[in-house]
Protein backbone atom coordinates (compact mmCIF):
# COMPACT_ATOMS: atom_id res chain seq x y z
CA UNK A 1 0.00 0.00 0.00
CA UNK A 2 1.38 3.22 -0.74
CA UNK A 3 1.65 6.08 0.15
CA UNK A 4 1.67 7.70 3.93
CA UNK A 5 5.12 7.43 4.17
CA UNK A 6 7.04 9.21 1.52
CA UNK A 7 8.58 7.48 -1.46
CA UNK A 8 12.52 7.07 -1.22
CA UNK A 9 14.33 8.89 -4.00
CA UNK A 10 17.52 7.57 -5.38
CA UNK A 11 19.57 9.09 -8.19
CA UNK A 12 19.26 7.49 -11.55
CA UNK A 13 21.77 4.94 -12.50
CA UNK A 14 23.56 5.66 -15.97
CA UNK A 15 24.24 2.01 -17.17
CA UNK A 16 21.44 -1.06 -16.36
CA UNK A 17 22.43 -3.31 -13.73
CA UNK A 18 20.87 -7.16 -13.30
CA UNK A 19 16.88 -7.79 -13.43
CA UNK A 20 15.18 -8.76 -10.21
CA UNK A 21 14.18 -12.07 -11.77
CA UNK A 22 17.17 -13.91 -10.49
CA UNK A 23 16.83 -12.40 -6.94
CA UNK A 24 12.79 -13.01 -7.04
CA UNK A 25 13.85 -16.69 -8.01
CA UNK A 26 16.01 -16.86 -5.14
CA UNK A 27 14.05 -14.98 -2.82
CA UNK A 28 10.33 -17.04 -3.56
CA UNK A 29 12.81 -20.53 -2.89
CA UNK A 30 13.34 -18.97 0.57
CA UNK A 31 9.87 -17.36 1.18
CA UNK A 32 8.07 -20.91 0.01
CA UNK A 33 10.67 -23.01 2.24
CA UNK A 34 8.44 -25.81 3.78
CA UNK A 35 5.24 -24.60 2.17
CA UNK A 36 3.05 -26.28 0.12
CA UNK A 37 2.47 -24.31 -3.51
CA UNK A 38 0.38 -21.56 -2.95
CA UNK A 39 -0.07 -21.65 0.96
CA UNK A 40 -0.17 -18.77 3.23
CA UNK A 41 2.41 -17.64 5.16
CA UNK A 42 1.91 -15.93 8.29
CA UNK A 43 4.99 -13.44 8.41
CA UNK A 44 4.03 -12.60 12.35
CA UNK A 45 6.93 -14.80 13.20
CA UNK A 46 9.27 -12.19 11.76
CA UNK A 47 11.98 -12.46 9.68
CA UNK A 48 14.72 -13.92 12.04
CA UNK A 49 16.83 -16.75 10.03
CA UNK A 50 15.49 -15.17 6.86
CA UNK A 51 18.35 -14.69 4.20
CA UNK A 52 17.15 -10.85 3.11
CA UNK A 53 17.23 -9.32 -0.14
CA UNK A 54 19.17 -5.92 -0.35
CA UNK A 55 17.54 -3.16 1.87
CA UNK A 56 15.65 -5.64 4.28
CA UNK A 57 17.40 -4.73 8.09
CA UNK A 58 16.34 -7.08 10.79
CA UNK A 59 14.98 -3.97 12.18
CA UNK A 60 12.80 -2.54 9.41
CA UNK A 61 9.21 -2.46 10.84
CA UNK A 62 6.76 -5.85 9.44
CA UNK A 63 3.58 -5.80 8.06
CA UNK A 64 1.08 -8.57 8.49
CA UNK A 65 -1.92 -7.16 6.58
CA UNK A 66 -0.95 -7.55 2.83
CA UNK A 67 -2.20 -10.70 0.70
CA UNK A 68 0.08 -13.56 1.88
CA UNK A 69 -0.77 -16.04 -0.82
CA UNK A 70 2.07 -16.94 -2.76
CA UNK A 71 2.69 -18.14 -6.04
CA UNK A 72 2.94 -21.93 -7.27
CA UNK A 73 6.06 -22.65 -7.57
CA UNK A 74 5.93 -24.23 -11.27
CA UNK A 75 6.00 -21.55 -13.73
CA UNK A 76 2.55 -20.76 -14.85
CA UNK A 77 0.89 -21.99 -18.07
CA UNK A 78 -2.81 -21.21 -19.56
CA UNK A 79 -5.44 -24.17 -19.33
CA UNK A 80 -5.98 -26.36 -22.13
CA UNK A 81 -9.77 -25.42 -21.90
CA UNK A 82 -11.47 -22.27 -21.73
CA UNK A 83 -9.95 -20.07 -19.55
CA UNK A 84 -11.05 -19.94 -15.77
CA UNK A 85 -9.60 -19.20 -12.50
CA UNK A 86 -6.15 -20.34 -12.16
CA UNK A 87 -2.99 -18.74 -9.88
CA UNK A 88 -1.51 -16.93 -13.43
CA UNK A 89 -4.72 -15.60 -14.91
CA UNK A 90 -4.98 -11.76 -14.51
CA UNK A 91 -8.98 -10.71 -14.91
CA UNK A 92 -8.58 -8.68 -18.62
CA UNK A 93 -9.80 -5.27 -17.19
CA UNK A 94 -7.30 -5.31 -14.79
CA UNK A 95 -4.86 -6.77 -17.29
CA UNK A 96 -5.27 -4.36 -19.51
CA UNK A 97 -5.08 -1.84 -17.21
CA UNK A 98 -1.38 -2.76 -15.77
CA UNK A 99 -0.09 -3.33 -19.44
CA UNK A 100 -1.61 0.43 -20.56
CA UNK A 101 -0.22 2.10 -17.25
CA UNK A 102 3.19 0.74 -18.30
CA UNK A 103 3.42 1.77 -21.57
CA UNK A 104 2.02 4.87 -20.58
CA UNK A 105 4.99 5.08 -17.85
CA UNK A 106 7.25 4.35 -20.69
CA UNK A 107 6.48 7.06 -23.08
CA UNK A 108 6.74 9.97 -20.15
CA UNK A 109 9.89 8.13 -18.21
CA UNK A 110 11.45 5.02 -20.33
CA UNK A 111 14.77 5.06 -18.00
CA UNK A 112 12.62 3.83 -14.97
CA UNK A 113 11.74 0.34 -16.36
CA UNK A 114 8.76 -0.48 -15.23
CA UNK A 115 7.16 -3.93 -16.21
CA UNK A 116 3.54 -4.53 -15.83
CA UNK A 117 4.08 -7.52 -14.19
CA UNK A 118 5.52 -5.38 -11.19
CA UNK A 119 1.94 -4.06 -11.15
CA UNK A 120 0.27 -7.17 -11.35
CA UNK A 121 2.22 -8.28 -8.88
CA UNK A 122 1.45 -5.21 -5.99
CA UNK A 123 -2.16 -5.35 -7.57
CA UNK A 124 -2.43 -9.20 -6.53
CA UNK A 125 -0.94 -8.35 -3.02
CA UNK A 126 -2.81 -5.28 -2.37
CA UNK A 127 -6.48 -5.94 -4.17
CA UNK A 128 -6.11 -9.78 -5.16
CA UNK A 129 -6.47 -8.10 -8.82
CA UNK A 130 -9.23 -6.04 -7.58
CA UNK A 131 -11.13 -8.94 -5.63
CA UNK A 132 -10.82 -11.27 -8.57
CA UNK A 133 -11.84 -8.65 -11.47
CA UNK A 134 -15.00 -7.77 -9.62
CA UNK A 135 -15.20 -4.10 -11.93
CA UNK A 136 -17.62 -3.03 -14.18
CA UNK A 137 -16.90 -2.45 -18.32
CA UNK A 138 -14.80 0.73 -17.29
CA UNK A 139 -12.63 -1.02 -14.94
CA UNK A 140 -14.01 0.42 -11.71
CA UNK A 141 -14.87 -2.31 -8.68
CA UNK A 142 -18.32 -2.99 -8.43
CA UNK A 143 -18.32 -2.31 -4.42
CA UNK A 144 -15.66 0.33 -2.61
CA UNK A 145 -12.53 -2.05 -1.35
CA UNK A 146 -11.50 -0.24 1.66
CA UNK A 147 -8.52 -0.32 4.10
CA UNK A 148 -10.17 -0.43 7.94
CA UNK A 149 -10.64 3.11 9.49
CA UNK A 150 -7.15 4.73 10.69
CA UNK A 151 -8.51 5.50 14.20
CA UNK A 152 -5.27 4.88 16.01
CA UNK A 153 -6.98 1.76 17.86
CA UNK A 154 -4.60 -0.30 16.37
CA UNK A 155 -2.36 1.39 13.92
CA UNK A 156 -1.59 4.96 13.17
CA UNK A 157 -4.40 7.60 13.60
CA UNK A 158 -4.74 9.67 10.65
CA UNK A 159 -7.32 12.11 10.60
CA UNK A 160 -9.47 12.68 7.50
CA UNK A 161 -7.34 14.39 4.72
CA UNK A 162 -10.37 14.47 1.79
CA UNK A 163 -14.23 14.87 3.97
CA UNK A 164 -14.91 11.84 3.17
CA UNK A 165 -14.97 12.10 0.09
CA UNK A 166 -12.72 9.14 -1.31
CA UNK A 167 -13.28 6.57 1.89
CA UNK A 168 -16.81 7.69 3.16
CA UNK A 169 -15.13 8.57 6.33
CA UNK A 170 -15.23 12.47 7.63
CA UNK A 171 -13.34 11.66 10.78
CA UNK A 172 -10.32 9.35 9.82
CA UNK A 173 -8.61 8.38 6.71
CA UNK A 174 -8.86 4.54 4.89
CA UNK A 175 -7.01 3.28 1.92
CA UNK A 176 -9.24 2.94 -0.85
CA UNK A 177 -9.18 1.28 -4.67
CA UNK A 178 -7.51 -1.89 -5.88
CA UNK A 179 -3.92 -0.30 -5.78
CA UNK A 180 -4.88 1.30 -1.88
CA UNK A 181 -4.22 4.83 -1.64
CA UNK A 182 -4.17 6.27 1.52
CA UNK A 183 -6.72 9.59 0.27
CA UNK A 184 -3.26 12.20 1.23
CA UNK A 185 -1.84 10.27 -1.58
CA UNK A 186 -4.01 10.25 -3.90
CA UNK A 187 -4.56 13.73 -4.07
CA UNK A 188 -0.61 14.30 -5.18
CA UNK A 189 -0.20 10.68 -7.16
CA UNK A 190 -3.96 10.65 -8.98
CA UNK A 191 -4.24 9.92 -12.82
CA UNK A 192 -7.02 9.80 -15.19
CA UNK A 193 -5.52 6.70 -16.82
CA UNK A 194 -8.69 5.74 -19.26
CA UNK A 195 -9.13 9.41 -20.25
CA UNK A 196 -12.49 10.44 -19.08
CA UNK A 197 -11.70 13.14 -17.47
CA UNK A 198 -12.31 11.68 -13.73
CA UNK A 199 -9.17 10.47 -11.39
CA UNK A 200 -11.13 7.77 -9.09
CA UNK A 201 -9.11 5.60 -7.02
CA UNK A 202 -11.64 2.86 -7.25
CA UNK A 203 -10.42 2.62 -11.09
CA UNK A 204 -8.00 -0.02 -12.08
CA UNK A 205 -6.88 2.42 -14.99
CA UNK A 206 -6.48 5.07 -12.91
CA UNK A 207 -5.11 3.36 -9.75
CA UNK A 208 -2.97 1.39 -12.36
CA UNK A 209 -1.50 4.87 -13.71
CA UNK A 210 -0.92 6.34 -10.40
CA UNK A 211 0.90 3.52 -9.01
CA UNK A 212 3.27 3.15 -11.57
CA UNK A 213 3.89 7.02 -11.34
CA UNK A 214 4.59 6.23 -7.52
CA UNK A 215 6.50 3.44 -8.09
CA UNK A 216 9.19 5.58 -10.82
CA UNK A 217 9.36 8.26 -8.08
CA UNK A 218 12.76 10.05 -7.56
CA UNK A 219 13.98 8.80 -10.87
CA UNK A 220 14.06 5.51 -9.98
CA UNK A 221 15.86 2.37 -12.29
CA UNK A 222 13.76 -0.64 -11.86
CA UNK A 223 15.90 -2.43 -13.58
CA UNK A 224 18.54 -2.42 -11.01
CA UNK A 225 17.94 -4.47 -7.42
CA UNK A 226 18.59 -1.40 -5.58
CA UNK A 227 16.04 0.32 -7.60
CA UNK A 228 13.62 -1.84 -7.70
CA UNK A 229 13.84 -2.86 -3.86
CA UNK A 230 13.93 0.34 -2.82
CA UNK A 231 10.51 1.25 -5.16
CA UNK A 232 8.69 -2.31 -3.53
CA UNK A 233 9.23 -0.74 -0.36
CA UNK A 234 8.34 2.77 -0.92
CA UNK A 235 4.94 1.18 -1.40
CA UNK A 236 5.19 -0.98 1.90
CA UNK A 237 8.20 -0.96 4.10
CA UNK A 238 8.22 -4.31 5.19
CA UNK A 239 10.61 -7.08 4.33
CA UNK A 240 7.88 -9.31 4.02
CA UNK A 241 6.30 -7.58 1.52
CA UNK A 242 8.97 -7.12 -0.54
CA UNK A 243 9.47 -10.82 -0.43
CA UNK A 244 6.07 -11.38 -1.30
CA UNK A 245 5.71 -9.09 -4.27
CA UNK A 246 8.89 -9.96 -5.73
CA UNK A 247 7.50 -13.60 -5.61
CA UNK A 248 4.99 -12.21 -7.61
CA UNK A 249 6.61 -10.27 -10.12
CA UNK A 250 8.85 -13.63 -10.95
CA UNK A 251 6.00 -16.29 -10.92
CA UNK A 252 4.19 -13.23 -13.68
CA UNK A 253 7.16 -12.90 -15.83
CA UNK A 254 7.31 -16.51 -16.45
CA UNK A 255 3.81 -15.93 -17.75
CA UNK A 256 0.32 -15.51 -17.57
CA UNK A 257 -3.19 -15.58 -19.70
CA UNK A 258 -6.31 -13.40 -19.65
CA UNK A 259 -9.49 -15.10 -17.66
CA UNK A 260 -12.75 -13.14 -17.88
CA UNK A 261 -13.51 -10.21 -15.18
CA UNK A 262 -15.06 -11.53 -11.98
CA UNK A 263 -13.45 -14.93 -12.36
CA UNK A 264 -10.22 -14.92 -10.40
CA UNK A 265 -9.54 -16.29 -7.39
CA UNK A 266 -11.16 -14.60 -4.04
CA UNK A 267 -8.28 -13.49 -1.85
CA UNK A 268 -9.02 -15.39 1.50
CA UNK A 269 -6.10 -14.22 3.47
CA UNK A 270 -5.53 -10.52 5.20
CA UNK A 271 -5.31 -7.59 3.96
CA UNK A 272 -5.73 -7.55 -0.02
CA UNK A 273 -8.31 -4.84 0.66
CA UNK A 274 -11.85 -5.31 1.59
CA UNK A 275 -15.00 -4.88 0.02
CA UNK A 276 -16.94 -3.21 1.92
CA UNK A 277 -19.53 -5.16 4.23
CA UNK A 278 -17.83 -8.41 3.23
CA UNK A 279 -14.84 -8.44 4.91
CA UNK A 280 -13.38 -11.10 7.33
CA UNK A 281 -10.00 -11.25 9.61
CA UNK A 282 -7.90 -14.59 9.47
CA UNK A 283 -9.41 -15.93 11.69
CA UNK A 284 -12.76 -15.18 10.68
CA UNK A 285 -13.95 -12.49 12.48
CA UNK A 286 -15.45 -10.19 10.97
CA UNK A 287 -13.22 -7.10 10.44
CA UNK A 288 -11.34 -4.79 7.77
CA UNK A 289 -7.94 -4.42 7.08
CA UNK A 290 -6.53 -0.96 7.02
CA UNK A 291 -3.22 1.41 6.31
CA UNK A 292 -1.17 2.30 9.03
CA UNK A 293 0.70 5.58 8.69
CA UNK A 294 3.96 3.69 7.65
CA UNK A 295 2.16 3.09 4.71
CA UNK A 296 1.47 -0.29 5.32
CA UNK A 297 -2.36 -1.71 5.80
CA UNK A 298 -3.10 -4.32 8.69
CA UNK A 299 -5.83 -6.62 8.97
CA UNK A 300 -8.64 -6.43 11.29
CA UNK A 301 -8.05 -8.77 14.29
CA UNK A 302 -9.87 -12.14 13.79
CA UNK A 303 -12.41 -13.03 16.10
CA UNK A 304 -14.06 -9.95 16.75
CA UNK A 305 -16.55 -7.19 15.38
CA UNK A 306 -14.55 -3.84 16.30
CA UNK A 307 -15.13 -1.14 17.76
CA UNK A 308 -14.91 3.17 17.15
CA UNK A 309 -14.63 2.02 13.46
CA UNK A 310 -11.69 -0.14 13.47
CA UNK A 311 -13.92 -3.03 12.37
CA UNK A 312 -16.35 -2.37 9.77
CA UNK A 313 -16.91 -5.28 7.67
CA UNK A 314 -19.68 -6.34 10.18
CA UNK A 315 -22.95 -6.34 8.56
CA UNK A 316 -24.64 -6.19 11.96
CA UNK A 317 -22.65 -3.18 12.73
CA UNK A 318 -24.45 -0.12 13.03
CA UNK A 319 -24.45 1.99 9.87
CA UNK A 320 -22.34 5.17 10.25
CA UNK A 321 -23.75 8.05 10.02
CA UNK A 322 -24.13 9.47 6.66
CA UNK A 323 -25.43 6.51 4.83
CA UNK A 324 -26.66 6.75 1.59
CA UNK A 325 -30.68 5.89 0.91
CA UNK A 326 -31.76 7.53 -1.48
CA UNK A 327 -30.92 9.50 -4.99
CA UNK A 328 -32.69 12.74 -5.67
CA UNK A 329 -32.62 14.44 -9.19
CA UNK A 330 -31.59 18.17 -8.67
CA UNK A 331 -32.46 20.07 -12.22
CA UNK A 332 -33.13 23.83 -12.71
CA UNK A 333 -34.62 23.28 -15.92
CA UNK A 334 -35.22 20.99 -18.49
CA UNK A 335 -32.90 19.03 -20.12
CA UNK A 336 -33.64 20.10 -23.80
CA UNK A 337 -31.18 21.04 -26.08
CA UNK A 338 -31.25 21.63 -30.30
CA UNK A 339 -29.02 19.20 -33.01
CA UNK A 340 -25.81 19.69 -32.97
CA UNK A 341 -25.53 21.44 -29.80
CA UNK A 342 -24.56 20.65 -25.89
CA UNK A 343 -27.21 20.42 -23.45
CA UNK A 344 -27.30 23.10 -20.75
CA UNK A 345 -28.56 21.91 -18.10
CA UNK A 346 -26.45 18.95 -16.95
CA UNK A 347 -28.31 15.95 -14.92
CA UNK A 348 -27.34 16.16 -11.35
CA UNK A 349 -28.70 14.16 -8.35
CA UNK A 350 -28.13 14.32 -4.26
CA UNK A 351 -27.43 11.78 -2.41
CA UNK A 352 -28.95 11.96 1.02
CA UNK A 353 -29.33 9.75 4.28
CA UNK A 354 -32.20 8.71 5.94
CA UNK A 355 -32.42 12.19 7.90
CA UNK A 356 -32.18 14.02 4.87
CA UNK A 357 -28.74 14.87 5.09
CA UNK A 358 -26.44 15.37 2.02
CA UNK A 359 -23.99 12.35 1.76
CA UNK A 360 -20.23 13.11 0.24
CA UNK A 361 -18.26 10.51 -1.56
CA UNK A 362 -21.00 8.48 -2.83
CA UNK A 363 -19.66 7.65 -6.77
CA UNK A 364 -22.89 8.14 -9.14
CA UNK A 365 -23.27 6.51 -12.20
CA UNK A 366 -24.79 8.22 -14.91
CA UNK A 367 -26.05 6.14 -18.07
CA UNK A 368 -27.39 7.99 -21.44
CA UNK A 369 -30.08 5.52 -22.75
CA UNK A 370 -31.79 6.07 -26.31
CA UNK A 371 -31.47 6.46 -29.64
CA UNK A 372 -30.67 10.12 -30.58
CA UNK A 373 -27.04 10.08 -30.43
CA UNK A 374 -26.71 11.97 -27.11
CA UNK A 375 -23.17 11.69 -25.63
CA UNK A 376 -21.18 12.41 -22.68
CA UNK A 377 -17.29 13.66 -23.61
CA UNK A 378 -15.58 11.07 -25.34
CA UNK A 379 -18.53 9.50 -26.77
CA UNK A 380 -19.63 7.83 -24.13
CA UNK A 381 -22.67 6.72 -22.61
CA UNK A 382 -21.89 6.38 -19.43
CA UNK A 383 -19.93 8.15 -16.82
CA UNK A 384 -19.39 8.01 -12.59
CA UNK A 385 -19.46 10.94 -10.78
CA UNK A 386 -18.50 11.34 -6.66
CA UNK A 387 -20.53 13.23 -4.82
CA UNK A 388 -19.29 16.56 -3.19
CA UNK A 389 -19.82 18.08 0.32
CA UNK A 390 -23.25 18.89 -0.84
CA UNK A 391 -24.25 15.72 -1.47
CA UNK A 392 -24.67 16.37 -5.03
CA UNK A 393 -23.13 14.93 -8.29
CA UNK A 394 -23.33 16.61 -11.92
CA UNK A 395 -23.00 14.49 -14.81
CA UNK A 396 -20.83 15.97 -17.34
CA UNK A 397 -21.53 18.09 -20.06
CA UNK A 398 -23.78 15.81 -22.60
CA UNK A 399 -23.73 16.71 -26.47
CA UNK A 400 -26.94 15.88 -28.28
CA UNK A 401 -26.24 14.90 -31.61
CA UNK A 402 -27.48 15.05 -34.52
CA UNK A 403 -30.50 12.86 -34.25
CA UNK A 404 -33.71 14.74 -32.81
CA UNK A 405 -35.85 12.69 -30.01
CA UNK A 406 -36.19 11.78 -26.35
CA UNK A 407 -33.80 10.09 -24.25
CA UNK A 408 -33.07 9.27 -20.85
CA UNK A 409 -30.40 10.14 -17.97
CA UNK A 410 -30.61 7.11 -15.29
CA UNK A 411 -28.37 7.86 -12.24
CA UNK A 412 -27.24 5.12 -9.80
CA UNK A 413 -25.04 4.65 -6.44
CA UNK A 414 -22.16 1.99 -7.35
CA UNK A 415 -22.14 -0.06 -4.47
CA UNK A 416 -24.99 1.01 -3.19
CA UNK A 417 -28.70 -0.78 -3.28
CA UNK A 418 -31.01 2.49 -4.04
CA UNK A 419 -33.28 3.35 -6.40
CA UNK A 420 -32.00 4.51 -9.62
CA UNK A 421 -33.27 8.39 -10.66
CA UNK A 422 -34.36 8.74 -14.16
CA UNK A 423 -34.20 11.90 -15.75
CA UNK A 424 -36.19 12.44 -19.25
CA UNK A 425 -34.52 14.33 -22.01
CA UNK A 426 -35.03 15.92 -25.34
CA UNK A 427 -33.62 16.73 -28.58
CA UNK A 428 -34.91 19.03 -30.92
CA UNK A 429 -34.15 19.71 -34.29
CA UNK A 430 -32.41 23.01 -34.64
CA UNK A 431 -33.92 24.28 -37.72
CA UNK A 432 -37.56 24.25 -38.54
CA UNK A 433 -38.14 24.39 -42.88
CA UNK A 434 -40.58 25.94 -45.02
CA UNK A 435 -41.43 25.03 -48.74
CA UNK A 436 -42.66 26.72 -51.29
CA UNK A 437 -44.76 25.90 -53.37
CA UNK A 438 -45.71 23.94 -50.51
CA UNK A 439 -47.98 21.96 -52.90
CA UNK A 440 -47.45 18.40 -54.87
CA UNK A 441 -44.31 18.73 -56.66
CA UNK A 442 -44.75 17.02 -59.87
CA UNK A 443 -42.76 16.54 -63.19
CA UNK A 444 -42.82 14.40 -66.10
CA UNK A 445 -40.17 12.25 -67.49
CA UNK A 446 -37.20 13.75 -68.99
CA UNK A 447 -38.12 17.40 -67.91
CA UNK A 448 -37.17 19.21 -64.58
CA UNK A 449 -38.31 20.44 -61.12
CA UNK A 450 -37.32 24.18 -61.03
CA UNK A 451 -38.01 27.16 -58.35
CA UNK A 452 -37.94 24.88 -55.13
CA UNK A 453 -37.13 27.33 -52.33
CA UNK A 454 -37.21 26.31 -48.61
CA UNK A 455 -37.09 28.78 -46.05
CA UNK A 456 -34.93 28.03 -42.45
CA UNK A 457 -35.73 29.65 -38.94
CA UNK A 458 -34.16 29.22 -35.61
CA UNK A 459 -35.97 29.97 -32.77
CA UNK A 460 -38.85 31.31 -34.98
CA UNK A 461 -35.88 34.06 -36.81
CA UNK A 462 -34.74 33.72 -40.49
CA UNK A 463 -31.21 31.48 -40.18
CA UNK A 464 -28.79 33.14 -42.75
CA UNK A 465 -25.86 31.83 -43.96
CA UNK A 466 -26.80 27.72 -43.04
CA UNK A 467 -24.88 25.44 -45.13
CA UNK A 468 -27.35 22.66 -46.48
CA UNK A 469 -26.54 19.68 -48.47
CA UNK A 470 -29.45 18.13 -50.61
CA UNK A 471 -29.21 14.69 -51.41
CA UNK A 472 -31.87 12.08 -53.63
CA UNK A 473 -32.41 9.21 -51.52
CA UNK A 474 -33.65 5.57 -51.73
CA UNK A 475 -36.41 4.40 -49.21
CA UNK A 476 -33.61 2.67 -47.03
CA UNK A 477 -32.01 6.69 -46.67
CA UNK A 478 -28.62 5.87 -48.93
CA UNK A 479 -28.17 8.04 -52.16
CA UNK A 480 -29.83 7.03 -55.16
CA UNK A 481 -29.29 5.56 -58.15
CA UNK A 482 -32.38 6.04 -60.79
CA UNK A 483 -34.94 8.73 -60.71
CA UNK A 484 -34.31 12.55 -60.38
CA UNK A 485 -30.67 14.59 -60.47
CA UNK A 486 -28.75 17.37 -60.09
CA UNK A 487 -26.23 18.34 -62.47
CA UNK A 488 -22.86 19.50 -61.68
CA UNK A 489 -20.21 22.25 -63.40
CA UNK A 490 -19.67 19.74 -66.42
CA UNK A 491 -23.33 18.74 -66.80
CA UNK A 492 -23.09 15.27 -65.47
CA UNK A 493 -26.07 13.86 -63.49
CA UNK A 494 -25.48 13.67 -59.90
CA UNK A 495 -28.02 13.04 -56.90
CA UNK A 496 -25.68 14.78 -54.23
CA UNK A 497 -25.20 18.61 -53.70
CA UNK A 498 -22.84 19.74 -51.26
CA UNK A 499 -22.07 23.79 -50.47
CA UNK A 500 -25.84 24.71 -50.91
CA UNK A 501 -26.31 27.92 -48.31
CA UNK A 502 -29.46 29.98 -47.01
CA UNK A 503 -29.29 33.63 -48.15
CA UNK A 504 -27.31 36.57 -46.25
CA UNK A 505 -30.26 39.00 -47.43
CA UNK A 506 -30.26 41.94 -49.88
CA UNK A 507 -28.09 40.88 -52.89
CA UNK A 508 -27.10 37.07 -51.33
CA UNK A 509 -30.55 36.14 -51.39
CA UNK A 510 -33.71 36.16 -49.55
CA UNK A 511 -32.73 35.98 -45.89
CA UNK A 512 -32.72 32.12 -44.74
CA UNK A 513 -34.22 30.87 -47.66
CA UNK A 514 -32.61 28.09 -49.86
CA UNK A 515 -33.12 28.23 -53.71
CA UNK A 516 -32.54 24.87 -54.89
CA UNK A 517 -30.66 24.29 -58.18
CA UNK A 518 -33.34 22.62 -61.09
CA UNK A 519 -34.07 18.81 -60.17
CA UNK A 520 -34.19 17.16 -64.10
CA UNK A 521 -35.80 13.47 -64.44
CA UNK A 522 -34.48 10.59 -66.16
CA UNK A 523 -36.92 7.82 -67.72
CA UNK A 524 -37.77 6.67 -64.20
CA UNK A 525 -41.57 7.28 -62.88
CA UNK A 526 -42.79 6.99 -59.40
CA UNK A 527 -41.96 8.91 -55.67
CA UNK A 528 -38.79 10.10 -55.01
CA UNK A 529 -37.35 11.67 -51.93
CA UNK A 530 -34.97 15.34 -51.85
CA UNK A 531 -33.56 15.17 -48.28
CA UNK A 532 -32.00 18.60 -47.22
CA UNK A 533 -29.60 18.09 -44.22
CA UNK A 534 -27.86 21.17 -42.07
CA UNK A 535 -24.70 20.72 -40.41
CA UNK A 536 -26.19 19.88 -36.96
CA UNK A 537 -28.31 16.65 -38.24
CA UNK A 538 -31.69 19.09 -39.03
CA UNK A 539 -33.29 17.08 -42.01
CA UNK A 540 -36.13 17.97 -44.31
CA UNK A 541 -37.61 15.35 -46.63
CA UNK A 542 -39.00 16.97 -50.05
CA UNK A 543 -41.22 14.21 -52.04
CA UNK A 544 -40.78 14.51 -55.99
CA UNK A 545 -43.43 13.00 -58.17
CA UNK A 546 -42.56 11.92 -61.32
CA UNK A 547 -44.90 10.91 -64.03
CA UNK A 548 -45.23 9.94 -67.71
CA UNK A 549 -45.55 12.72 -70.47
Amino acid sequence: MARYRGFLSSGRVLRRGVTGTALAAATMAALTASQAPGAEVDHRTGDAGKERPDDVRPDRPGDDSYHTELPPLESPAPPRTSPGPSESGIPASVLAAYKMAARSLAASDPACGLRWELLAAIGKVESGQARGGAVDKEGTTLKPILGPVLNGSRYARIHDTDGGRLDGDKRFDRAVGPMQFIPSTWSRWSADGNGDGQRDPANIQDAALAAAGYLCAGQRDLETKSGLHRSILSYNDSGAYLRTVLAWYDFYRKGTHEIPDGTGPLPDSPGAGVTEGTGKGKHGGKGKGSHDGSGSHKPGKGGGKGDGGSGGGDDSHAPAPGTPTALKPVLAGPLTAYTGEKFEQRPRVRAVDKSGKAVDGVRVKYTIKGSTGARFPGDKTEATIPTGADGTASAPVIDAGKRAGDFTVTATAVGHDLSAATMNATVSPKYTFARTPDGPLKAPVDSEFTEIKVKLEHEKEAAAGVPVTATLIDKSGKENTKGPYFKDLLGNPVRNRAGLSTGAGGVFGEKGVLELPAVHTDGHTGTFTLRLTTEDGSTYDIPLTVTEK
